[in-house]
């Protein structure tokens, strides 16, 4: 990848690396991180958006409400090492590598989401399996969506 800012080819790899390629964070790609993850924009009690800085906020899968901000204006300015490590680690929750993929390559850092398996049991079902037939949260998980209607009929 090719990134013209910077006049260098590749992607940051781990640090210490010999070839490893120092990006500089600037408050654009902090803006570009929190538009391709899905983040939301802050807005005041009527709806307008904050002045101040700009806000953004995103829940995680796990439940925590994440929140950064970014002084104005948006632009090319780049954050002090320190800043940007505490932003990095309080305010996104990602590490610099998976920065730098979600800005550059648009990959959002994986979170941890639960997938749901293709043949999962739905939870009414799974409800009643436990209510009706008294079964354990392990004897549930081998059964397919087929086994475990054949077992409540």
């Amino acid at each position: 990848m090719v990134d013209e800012r910077l006049g260098v080819t590749g992607t940051p790899l781990v640090e210490g690396s010999p070839k490893a390629i120092v990006l500089k964070p600037a408050r654009d790609d902090h803006e570009r991180f929190c538009i391709v993850e899905g983040w939301s924009r802050l807005t005041d009690a009527r709806g307008r958006t904050v002045s101040h800085h700009t806000t953004f906020i995103f829940a995680t899968p796990q439940g925590d409400v994440l929140r950064t901000r970014i002084s104005h204006p948006i632009g090319r300015e780049t954050y002090a090492p320190s800043m940007w490590s505490h932003i990095l680690r309080d305010q996104l929750g990602v590490s610099a590598q998976e920065f730098w993929a979600c800005v550059l390559k648009g990959e959002p850092p994986n979170r941890g989401a639960s997938q749901v398996p293709d043949a999962a049991l739905p939870l009414a079902l799974v409800a009643r399996l436990v209510r009706e037939r008294g079964l354990s949260r392990d004897e549930i998980a081998r059964l397919s969506v087929e086994e475990a209607r054949e077992l409540l009929e």
